[in-house]
């Protein structure tokens, strides 16, 4: 496949057909985007297990009938956002909770505007759908880059293979490539449509 091509059309097809690495492929890639997107409803964390697994096993019925593959990443996101929503008022919320749950304990201590947190959130889950169309070699590079705490360029040159020198020029690239993705295209435009005009009245 070519480096420039994004691979989501033809994993779709591929999954589509019955190929088993190709939807481990899909799952992998798109994993770090459903979980974010059921986090923020606040569930638990066998919640989100459970929400995860229900979405997983409709895109599986849906695969073969999504008429735009590479509208993938909006339709896990408006599936898992219906799925995390039908699960919070399934009456769950009467069920006891571990007070030291971590996800509850992070949401307890975020004082957050609620439009902030939407904007990022959005913002977020758009990073997350373009990193799933990089090629691999680049989405790993771009992760460590901003892993916390920071890693050395000898530490991920180890887990890469990609030599000290080259680090910065492919991460260039990455980054050039994440910004040309259809999800973050999508959001940058929708962001700047947003935006109050400058003009004065």
């Amino acid at each position: 496949m070519d480096d420039d091509e994004s691979p989501i059309t033809t994993l779709v097809a591929a999954a589509a057909d019955g190929d088993e690495e190709a939807w481990n492929e899909i799952v992998s890639r798109y994993s770090p985007l459903l979980v974010s997107v059921i986090r923020r409803c606040r569930l638990s964390n066998s919640e989100v297990e459970g929400v995860a697994q229900t979405v997983w096993l409709r895109t599986v019925e849906q695969l073969a009938k999504l008429r735009e593959p590479r509208a993938l990443p909006q339709w896990i996101i408006v599936t898992a956002r219906r799925e995390a929503l039908r699960q919070v008022t399934s009456g769950r919320r009467a069920q006891p909770r571990d007070p030291l749950d971590p996800v509850w304990l992070t949401n307890a201590a975020t004082n957050v505007d609620p439009d902030e947190r939407l904007i990022y959130a959005e913002r977020h889950e758009a990073l997350l759908a373009g990193l799933a169309e990089l090629p691999e070699r680049q989405r790993e590079l771009i992760l460590l880059l901003v892993a916390n705490p920071p890693l050395t360029y000898e530490e991920i040159h180890r887990r890469t293979g990609i030599p000290i020198g080259s680090i910065g020029p492919t991460r260039k690239r990455a980054l050039e490539r994440l910004r040309r993705t259809g999800p973050i295209a999508a959001h940058r435009d929708a962001a700047a449509a947003d935006a109050p005009s400058g003009g004065a009245a």
